[in-house]
């Protein structure tokens, strides 16, 4: 079950380079033959977090502090395209990351960081850049504000954005749910109209008997 997503105040790093794809998030080579989760965090963004002996690359944001503490990414357009897979966003949870912030996603990656209790927020590429010059302007030091309540970013200087978000994926992060657990909760409503369905289409819903 997704952990419930209601305000977080924390560090944000900013990953700003356009279409950042899901392979570069996590590598296929990564996940084949490894279905086990809570490994996974150690590779995402592997491309650019090592150099070929293995070793950091000391260029990339996540591996200086204070952002290795990051809890929130800033992105570029188009992050997550590419692949539907879902290892992508256990990876960024596995690391830590809990919301991220950029003015467009993959289609499939932004619908996987719902079911996986990541808020995902598309804000203008304006606001999303400028987010990313007040993080850097206070070296990580200047937190990120997101409310989902309220449905507001917060910038380091205190500037505040709103967001706009599905309201039925809104309810189900505020209170950890995924698609199977808010469908669920309609129970009633689907019975109901099966109920009517059956006496309104009686020969849709005709018992198949066994030869």
């Amino acid at each position: 079950m997704p952990q419930p997503f209601t305000k977080l105040s924390a560090i944000a790093a900013p990953v700003m380079r356009s279409n950042i794809d899901t392979d570069v998030i996590i590598r296929i080579d990564r996940i084949v033959g490894n279905a086990v989760r809570g490994h996974l965090g150690k590779w995402a963004f592997g491309a650019l977090r090592y150099l070929p002996d293995g070793s950091e690359n000391p260029e990339f944001i996540l591996n200086r502090e204070p952002y290795r503490q990051a809890e929130i990414l800033v992105t570029g357009p188009n992050f997550g395209c590419g692949s539907s897979r879902e290892a992508a966003v256990w990876s960024l949870q596995e690391m830590g990351i809990r919301a991220i912030v950029g003015s467009g996603f993959g289609d499939i990656f932004y619908a996987n960081c719902f079911q996986n209790g990541i808020l995902p927020i598309v804000v203008d590429k304006e606001i999303a850049d400028g987010l990313a010059a007040e993080v850097e302007s206070t070296q990580g030091a200047g937190h990120i504000e997101v409310d989902l309540q309220a449905q507001t970013v917060t910038s380091p200087s205190g500037k505040r954005h709103g967001f706009e978000i599905d309201p039925r994926r809104r309810a189900g992060l505020l209170e950890g749910l995924d698609e199977v657990e808010l469908t669920l909760r309609r129970d009633h409503e689907i019975r109901a109209f099966q109920a009517a369905d059956r006496v309104e289409r009686p020969w849709i819903h005709f018992a198949v008997k066994s030869i």
